[in-house]
């Protein structure tokens, strides 16, 4: 009965509008109001949950991306994709993924993505003759392609929770995210074919080559971090600090974007965008330890088992409760309060804890471009100008593949364990 009361707050105040982190936070005093819990126990829980080394490399990575971002990274990216692509059918639209794919390395984030590369690619798809559904479909849609592609904060979390090498989750990512990346071109390739969306004259090798140069110091950090963490250089938060020093360098120095009066807004948008992730996971933790005293994994894990022992169905039930709960809540709380209560289930069918957290973000980021409520499918409708109606049904080819590249991903355990498989 409790453990209803706690649930039902928590969702009465998230669709009132009450940012998630503070309908966790509200719904678990609530509880611990209830039962007369002394209200001690929030602080030391909260600690709790934020006390890792490892969840020191967040503020980092936010603060590398933001430099290079104020650098004109995303510019660069965007000419890039678009000078390779441009000369295919539909050109745009793949330019438009592409961008998503060379952008995910910087931003790590599905909604940093559908904010900065769907404000410059939509209205150029528009103005190009391209439908406003569309365009907002592939943004949305290839935006989830951000916190798959390493380095990745949902990830970082997983690796906190399951207590696993942060660099075997950003290897493991690597291939489910270029998988779904390479979908969702020819899914939006076979549809420009069909309505015969424009394309463009094809550029030059020398202008391509220049523009590769441009996105070229984007590419090369996330291959730093990701060798220098393999290769036992540095651990991933050492990793983030490099990745500030390489960010502010060629900001400043190779693209020359960057300006020193502009770094210290930057920093306080990076302490900002900081303090809220890390007190959403406070507060998560918090709503966890409470469903944990309430016995709710061992409910959910019960309740799962029981339908089936069959490890097809096991997984197929875990993917439908990911996708489902990805519609409403933010992807780094369902994590963790999800990820503990069904990593024992996972497990239990012979689930590898690296396997199951690539899948567990996967599903839960799909959820974000996906109706009732994902919000990069809000983002993207909202600049395209375009009803979210209009942009759901759009969007339903390309949802086909990542749901596709997810049942590969969650029953192929080799296309996530093949790269860190090679590095042990």
């Amino acid at each position: 009965m409790m453990a209803l009361v706690l649930f039902l707050s928590f969702l009465f105040l998230m669709f009132l509008g009450v940012p998630i982190a503070f309908s966790l936070g509200i719904s678990s005093i609530i509880y611990l109001l209830i039962n007369d819990i002394g209200l001690t126990i929030i602080p030391s829980r909260m600690f709790s949950g934020i006390n890792s080394f490892v969840l020191l490399c967040i503020p980092g990575f936010i603060l590398a991306g933001n430099l290079m971002n104020a650098g004109g990274i995303t510019e660069r990216i965007i000419k890039f994709a678009n000078d390779l692509l441009g000369h295919i059918r539909g050109g745009l639209g793949l330019a438009n993924i592409g961008s998503s794919m060379g952008f995910a390395g910087i931003s790590g984030t599905a909604l940093a993505d559908t904010a900065s590369i769907g404000s410059v690619m939509i209205p150029a798809m528009k103005k190009e003759g391209y439908d406003s559904s569309f365009a907002a479909a592939v943004t949305s849609s290839s935006s989830t392609i951000g916190p798959i592609i390493p380095p990745s904060l949902p990830l970082i979390i997983v690796g906190t929770l399951a207590s696993v090498s942060i660099g075997d989750l950003f290897l493991a990512g690597a291939v489910p995210g270029v998988l779904l990346g390479v979908g969702l071109m020819f899914m939006a390739y076979l549809i420009s074919v069909k309505r015969n969306y424009p394309k463009q004259e094809r550029k030059p090798i020398a202008v391509v080559g220049k523009s590769f140069f441009g996105a070229f110091w984007a590419i090369l950090m996330t291959v730093i971090i990701l060798f220098g963490i393999l290769g036992g250089f540095f651990t991933p938060t050492e990793a983030s600090i490099v990745a500030v020093i390489y960010a502010l360098l060629i900001g400043l120095f190779v693209y020359r974007g960057l300006k020193i009066s502009q770094v210290p807004k930057i920093i306080l948008n990076s302490m900002v965008s900081t303090a809220s992730i890390l007190m959403l996971v406070g507060f998560a933790n918090l709503f966890g330890w409470i469903m944990v005293s309430e016995r709710i994994p061992v409910l959910v894990a019960d309740t799962i088992m029981g339908i089936s022992e069959n490890t097809i169905i096991v997984i197929l039930l875990i993917l439908l409760l990911l996708l489902f709960v990805g519609t409403f809540m933010e992807t780094i709380a369902a994590l963790v309060i999800l990820f503990p209560v069904l990593l024992p289930v996972a497990t239990q069918v012979g689930m590898d804890p690296v396997h199951f957290g690539i899948v567990m973000v996967l599903a839960l980021i799909i959820g974000l471009s996906t109706p009732p409520v994902g919000v990069c499918l809000f983002v993207a409708s909202s600049i395209g100008k375009v009803s979210i109606w209009d942009t759901t049904k759009a969007l339903m080819p390309f949802l086909f593949v990542s749901l596709t590249v997810l049942l590969l991903v969650a029953f192929i355990p080799q296309i996530t364990l093949f790269l860190p498989g090679l590095f042990d």
